[in-house]
């Protein structure tokens, strides 16, 4: 619901400004490229239960600002833009310690079907939250003020995850030792990465997917408004028809035993050809029907590089893995999305979609030529004085 009115309310502040939208999905994943590596840090050396309760009061805060603006009919861009940044922000920090959590709530044998019903989980929120933002724009009058009035009622929803995160028994996790403290920890995350050509390998097909073919929350929004002139409710149900999809693949994830690299190289390449056919369709109903299938190639992607992570990496380190993941698939976001943005406004909203396609496909053969195959080195082979037994194991 945020990031559907959100980029509402910058199309009717700025008259349908694609760049102006790139700018704001790139102000909120920015943070993501500059923090990516100390928030990993953090993540491992705090209890990430007491970090997710942190992060999330921190994502409140900014969440309603646009929202009152808009209501009180004071809103400018840059009331969406700064507010757009401090959350991306406080979601820096949250997404390492959130993923990695996973795998202190559940038996390791059980990962990859709780990343698949987590993923689920998030899809479900997915499925209802943007056509519901679009139906409650419409039901409100469709303008500044509507919007405004639904990021209100979104910002209630961060009360829901800090009281679970409290009401949570701490001693039925399996919480990895904290990292010690002292120099060179976050040498030491880019490191052991750097020494696992598997790794390297996730980490460059998911840039190269969240760079060019993951903007579609952007991109569906300029076709809808540009190219088939519709408003705010279909412009809502375009967030919906790919989330069908994506819990299609989410449920698929969850019962997934073992995860390859070859499933997360064949699930990006399908999603390129789908970003790029999508552009070229003719109309909305055959643009709606094609998104189940981004949303069902894009999920599998996203679920089998996370789970992939996730398990082939050591406890010790898993933290500030996961945040150069995190780096790696949302960093990309400032430089895509901005770009994207003004590709559409130069030359039309299809082109925000067939070279996103393209290039998403380009990056993932060549990562693939690079990377396939290899595995690299343990933590303990790299600095095997400086890592417990437990972790080494």
């Amino acid at each position: 619901m945020q990031r559907v009115a959100q980029d509402w309310l910058v199309l009717q502040l700025t008259a349908n400004s694609g760049a102006a939208l790139g700018i704001t999905t790139g102000l909120q994943f920015l943070p993501f490229l500059l923090l990516g590596p100390f928030s990993g840090l953090v993540a491992d050396r705090m209890p990430k239960r007491l970090l997710l309760q942190i992060t999330n009061v921190g994502m409140a805060i900014p969440a309603p600002v646009p929202g009152l603006l808009a209501v009180t009919g004071t809103a400018q861009i840059w009331h969406v833009y700064v507010p757009a940044f401090v959350l991306g922000l406080a979601s820096a920090f949250d997404a390492p310690a959130r993923q990695s959590f996973v795998s202190e709530i559940v038996d390791p044998e059980d990962l990859t079907n709780a990343v698949g019903l987590n993923s689920a989980s998030f899809n479900a929120a997915r499925l209802v939250g943007p056509g519901a933002a679009g139906l409650l724009i419409a039901a409100f009058g469709g303008g500044v003020v509507a919007t405004g009035w639904v990021i209100l009622i979104n910002a209630v929803s961060y009360i829901a995850p800090v009281l679970t995160l409290r009401r949570m028994d701490p001693s039925r996790l399996d919480s990895p030792a904290l990292t010690h403290r002292g120099p060179g920890a976050i040498r030491e995350g880019f490191a052991y990465v750097r020494a696992r050509s598997d790794l390297l390998l996730i980490l460059a097909i998911v840039f190269s997917a969240g760079t060019f073919g993951l903007n579609f929350q952007m991109t569906s929004a300029l076709m809808a408004t540009e190219v088939f002139h519709k408003g705010p409710t279909q412009y809502g149900l375009l967030g919906t028809f790919p989330a069908v999809g994506s819990l299609s693949g989410a449920l698929l994830a969850a019962g997934r035993e073992r995860v390859r690299q070859r499933l997360v190289i064949v699930a990006g390449l399908v999603f390129g050809g789908v970003v790029t056919l999508s552009g070229l369709m003719p109309s909305y109903l055959t643009f709606a029907l094609l998104t189940p299938l981004i949303g069902l190639s894009a999920l599998t992607l996203i679920t089998s590089a996370n789970a992939y992570m996730q398990l082939h990496t050591e406890p010790g380190v898993r933290g500030r893995v996961m945040a150069l993941y995190m780096m790696i698939f949302m960093g990309g976001t400032p430089v895509g999305a901005p770009m994207i943005g003004w590709i559409g406004e130069a030359f039309g909203a299809r082109w925000t979609l067939i070279p996103g396609g393209l290039l998403t496909i380009a990056g993932i053969s060549l990562a693939s030529l690079l990377f396939a195959g290899s595995k690299g080195v343990t933590l303990a082979q790299l600095h095997p004085q400086q890592v417990p037994q437990e972790s080494a194991a």
